[in-house]
């Protein structure tokens, strides 16, 4: 990259989700050519959304609410096609006797949010009456009769204490896969449609690094979950599970369940139903 101007400002889930689109940048040396900066998707999208960052993961309702003022690196997302592992409904009772009940929302990511509410009230044919706490699985569950979590407290929950405490663990990857047939996208990445034709080269070389970094990690996944198992609360098997799960493509199928989901929930999230998503160019 040409280093007589400003890095590129970058944005870095926190999450194990994104450990395989970062763990390779550290092995190609591209890392050193991004001023990376490390937060909650939430947090990321709003910078992004702000101009804080150049390029980001952002939030795929975020990124529809914006779509005009930013374009999707194609072939780079988080997402699922089935279950997703990292975000699900944790309940006390089966789904269908969810009506009026009291469901805690632990996270303030609205995609996975939305989805959840989707797919009760469509699919289950449910209306929860929902609040929002922090993702404490056993304080949720002294007042609420199921709750909603993502990311690491999500794996969590699936893998060690849903099962522990009894409870019903739904995928909500896997719930909208039985719905509508259809993989499931939870987040993009993108660039700000100004940075973007400002520094059109730096943008393409952003791409390429996180698709060669994605791809490296996937070819050497065991060694990116024996990494990772040293630090996180999981064994490696579960991690290499998990990141072999996550589906990290954004092609046809993904725009298509994009497409879906807009057409869904969008007059009432705050974006057109045919919003349009605007990719990168070669």
């Amino acid at each position: 990259m040409d280093n007589s101007r400003t890095r590129p400002r970058v944005g870095h889930i926190q999450f194990l989700n994104c450990m395989p689109l970062y763990w390779g940048l550290a092995r190609t040396g591209t890392l050193l050519d991004f001023e990376l900066t490390k937060d909650t998707p939430e947090k990321l999208s709003e910078r992004l959304v702000q101009g804080d960052l150049d390029i980001g993961p952002i939030t795929l309702v975020e990124f529809l609410k914006h779509a005009d003022e930013l374009v999707a690196f194609p072939d780079i997302a988080v997402g699922c096609d089935g279950p997703v592992m990292s975000c699900v409904i944790v309940s006390k009772v089966p789904l269908d006797q969810l009506d009026g009940a009291r469901v805690a929302l632990g996270s303030t990511s609205r995609t996975s949010v939305r989805l959840a509410q989707l797919l009760l009230a469509d699919h289950i044919g449910v209306e929860p009456s929902y609040y929002t706490c922090p993702p404490d699985l056993a304080l949720m569950m002294q007042e609420a009769e199921a709750a909603v979590l993502i990311g690491d407290a999500a794996l969590r929950a699936n893998m060690i204490d849903g099962p522990k405490y009894g409870l019903e663990v739904h995928d909500l990857g896997a719930l909208w896969k039985e719905w509508t047939g259809l993989p499931f996208v939870f987040a993009v990445w993108a660039a700000r449609r100004e940075y973007a034709e400002r520094e059109p080269v730096v943008t393409r070389e952003v791409h390429k690094a996180f698709l060669a970094s994605r791809d490296l990690s996937l070819v050497e996944v065991d060694k990116v979950a024996e990494q990772a198992a040293r630090w996180e609360a999981f064994d490696e098997n579960v991690l290499r599970q998990y990141f072999t799960t996550l589906d990290f493509r954004l092609g046809q199928p993904q725009l298509e369940a994009v497409g879906e989901f807009a057409r869904r929930v969008g007059p009432t999230t705050g974006f057109p139903a045919d919003v349009r998503v605007e990719l990168l160019r070669p």
